[in-house]
């Protein structure tokens, strides 16, 4: 069984559980607090970031894109009808263009900042960066919030799965990233229907059930977040 070291409130690695239930392919879970840089973990990923697999031979994958190519080349491509790259490379470029937003945009303007001010800080020393949240990047990502969701709705509505006519890793890199939002009830659904009845999919794919069973310390999901039909 290959190791995946993690964090269940950073969407990367909500990525990377999901690809590899999409396989099903079990997965052995070490939460990892990056901000304490320990000696160990930075033996394997001297940048500190998340998530980290290791793989056969416990060679460390570091990214969650690196980790999604290495799946692909190693599973994916005997999965024929459920690869989550397309064989076409106009298609497959859509993909990753996807990917990038919800993992990239997506967080560096919305979750990485709710993530850190309403989960993190309140757990991590002060001389580590916890401490009060910051409401005014709180206000922004929130605005930005809304930005996102219609994007997601427009794709939601004229696409079957968000790149295409079959479920790849566009649906389960916004998938996790919305997952985290939702859980913390950063989300209004009215008025994105097409976004939330995709959502809905996949919250009942076989591989979504562990996220919806995560919790955090001292803060739980709104009540409808673990909800198949909401």
């Amino acid at each position: 069984m290959l190791t995946l070291f993690h964090h269940p409130m950073f969407a990367t690695c909500r990525f990377v559980r999901l690809a590899f239930g999409e396989f099903n392919e079990e997965l052995s879970l070490i939460e990892e607090k990056p901000w304490t840089r320990r000696k160990e973990f930075l033996a394997l990923n001297a940048a500190g970031t998340l998530p980290v697999l290791l793989a056969e031979g416990d060679v460390p994958i570091i990214g969650a894109h690196v980790i999604a190519e290495y799946l692909d080349e190693t599973r994916g491509v005997l999965k024929r009808d459920r690869r989550l790259l397309a064989e076409d490379p106009l298609d497959r470029a859509e993909i990753r263009r996807l990917c990038d937003w919800y993992l990239v945009k997506t967080e560096s303007e919305v979750t990485r900042h709710l993530v850190r001010e309403r989960v993190l800080k309140p757990l991590m020393p002060e001389a580590l960066g916890g401490g009060s949240p910051d409401s005014s990047a709180i206000r922004a990502a929130r605005a930005n919030v809304r930005q996102h969701m219609k994007y997601t709705n427009w794709l939601a509505g004229t696409r079957h799965w968000l790149a295409g006519p079959r479920i790849t890793y566009a649906d389960l890199a916004a998938a996790a990233t919305l997952s985290i939002l939702d859980y913390l009830g950063e989300i209004d659904w009215s008025g994105h229907t097409a976004a939330r009845e995709w959502y809905t999919r996949m919250k009942s794919r076989p591989s979504f059930r562990p996220l919806l069973a995560d919790r955090v310390r001292g803060l739980s999901p709104v009540a409808h977040y673990a909800d198949l039909d909401f």
